[in-house]
């Protein structure tokens, strides 16, 4: 799948992925205000229709008559959240890619400041990660998520309060290049970390889900996600050394000609 890859389109800045499962009443809102957000920049805005039947496919038909920028990719059969964010990857072009969760908990509003910020930080920056503030979540996904973080970070060690927020912002060829997983897009601060490259953490707001519920299972239980957790420790700890790569040219080599 790898080698059919659509290239980087130098005149999109960033890719936002959406997967979702049943979201229609969400989405409703949500891609507007993906599209207030990044007004003034080029970007393209990628539905990934992870095999819904509530009618989300004639929405996005409906929208896209009038916006451009909107992609809509379908999995014929749900396959899960880690494998619609894939998806997304696979097919977008932007240098960025920018996620949210499909059920309207996320602000896009944040995304400008998110990819500022990795610009203004360097190639060396790959990922903005959001940080949920004043979280809505009922008690037991609340007090559940803090645990698993807790216990997230004394192994993995990225610095990193809440891996699980939906809004990111990652260099698409970091993104390329790290390890596919399900639940990977939950770790992406870690895989970073991993690569020798930094994250830049962002406080985002979280909001209340207006419409339907969870389609996905919670993640943010600490046990759901345990052999997860151990991969990625495992991945880590592999990782001894990352090298200084530098090309040298014939120039360099031979030295200057006289």
């Amino acid at each position: 799948m790898l080698a059919h890859l659509p290239p980087m389109s130098h005149a999109l800045e960033v890719s936002v992925v959406i997967p979702c499962k049943n979201e229609k009443d969400n989405l409703a809102f949500l891609i507007d205000e993906v599209g207030s957000a990044l007004a003034g920049r080029p970007f393209e805005l990628i539905i990934v229709d992870d095999g819904s039947d509530d009618g989300t496919d004639q929405l996005l038909q409906a929208y896209s008559i009038e916006r451009p920028w909107l992609r809509h990719i379908r999995h014929e059969k749900s396959c899960g959240q880690s494998n619609a964010v894939r998806t997304g990857l696979l097919h977008a072009q932007g240098e960025f890619i920018a996620t949210l969760d499909g059920d309207g908990q996320n602000d896009p509003a944040f995304f400008p400041q998110m990819i500022d910020a990795l610009k203004a930080g360097g190639p060396d920056h790959a990922l903005a990660a959001g940080q949920r503030m004043k979280r809505t979540d009922g008690f037991v996904k609340k007090y559940g998520s803090r645990l698993a973080n807790s216990i997230r970070q004394s192994l993995l060690k990225d610095n990193t309060r809440d891996s699980g927020c939906g809004l990111k912002v990652i260099r698409r060829q970091v993104f390329l290049n790290l390890p596919f997983f399900e639940a990977w897009h939950r770790f992406l601060p870690a895989l970073v970390v991993r690569e020798g490259l930094k994250v830049v953490h962002i406080d985002v707001i979280d909001r209340g889900r207006s419409h339907g519920t969870s389609k996905y299972g919670i993640f943010d239980r600490l046990w759901v996600g345990i052999l997860d957790l151990l991969g990625v420790y495992w991945l880590r700890k592999r990782r001894k050394k990352i090298p200084v790569i530098k090309e040298i040219s014939l120039t360099d080599q031979n030295g200057p000609e006289t």
